[in-house]
């Protein structure tokens, strides 16, 4: 189909983010990703990984595209879409008994949103996943104050141009964020392009 939305990225970054996914989803069963966007992951990772349910989500302008995509691959584990704002809600709750996903997936999304609305991502988390799931979150980071690269900082200054709220977020500032909602880093793994896959597991559903 030539009217569904394409981003090329998707296509350069899918392998090695699966190689990832494929390692730390392994054990688990219902999937939320959040900033879905075109939909081109989704129908990657799920054909790739049946054993998970992968719920996709996004704004309601992403929707209709998205579909497109899920529509296409007519997955047996790519239930339809729905709508999120980190910032309003309401989160998605998964089919398990208590509602909660044991994964959460997100690519190229923390460093788009404001601050604030980081903070109401990983607020929004808190309820959301079980007590033993695990986080997957893609994208460039800063570490200590600093760019890990020169394009990292060119792409940084193209971001906040283009929306002053945007920006590479620093590590330390998201790794605490997921640690007051019971979250533990197991691995930051180096990705092509100067970007990193950051792996957290929750001990417990309590905030520390």
């Amino acid at each position: 189909m030539t009217d569904r939305p394409y981003a090329p990225a998707c296509d350069r970054n899918r392998d090695p983010i699966l190689e990832v996914l494929r390692a730390h989803f392994a054990d688990r069963h219902d999937v939320l990703e959040i900033g879905s966007g075109t939909g081109q992951h989704a129908v990657h990772f799920a054909a790739a990984m049946p054993w998970l349910r992968w719920q996709c989500s996004d704004r309601a302008e992403n929707l209709p595209g998205m579909a497109l995509w899920l529509d296409e691959a007519a997955l047996p584990n790519t239930p339809t879409p729905v709508e999120l704002d980190v910032d309003a809600g309401p989160w998605p709750r998964s089919q398990t008994r208590d509602g909660r996903f044991d994964a959460v997936f997100s690519a190229n999304t923390l460093h788009i949103m404001g601050w604030p609305q980081v903070e109401a991502f990983f607020d929004g988390l808190d309820a959301t996943l079980a007590d033993d799931a695990t986080l997957v979150v893609y994208g460039p980071f800063n570490y200590g104050g600093q760019y890990t690269s020169d394009s990292n900082r060119d792409f940084d200054g193209w971001l906040k141009a283009r929306d002053p709220v945007s920006a590479i977020r620093d590590f330390e500032a998201v790794d605490a964020l997921a640690a007051r909602i019971g979250l533990r880093l197991l691995d930051d793994i180096a990705m092509p392009a100067n970007n990193r896959s950051l792996v957290w597991r929750r001990d417990s559903g309590r905030r520390v």
